[in-house]
């Protein structure tokens, strides 16, 4: 299957959505459904677009240039880090 772009998406949706405005019925449907994965995504700060993904690591690059990354000199050391988020 292809994989779609941003704007076949978005595309495909307005289609579906033309199919479905003769029926208000269907249109509540989706409005509630959108209204739902929009909550979701606000209560999880892990999704992000692939925007966002990008503009932070630029950010942490730039941030590992200024010297202000972080090192571990183990493994053990690491995961002890990880552990403390």
């Amino acid at each position: 299957m292809k994989r779609m772009t941003a704007m076949e998406l978005n595309a495909e949706i307005y289609r579906g959505l033309g199919e479905l405005a003769t029926s208000e019925d269907y249109l509540k449907r989706v409005a509630r459904y959108i209204k739902k994965l929009v909550a979701e995504k606000q209560a999880d700060p892990t999704l992000m677009t692939k925007e966002e993904f990008f503009a932070r690591v630029d950010k942490a690059e730039q941030q590992i240039d200024r010297g202000e990354g972080i090192t571990f000199d183990n493994q053990e050391a690491m995961n002890a880090w990880l552990n403390s988020l």
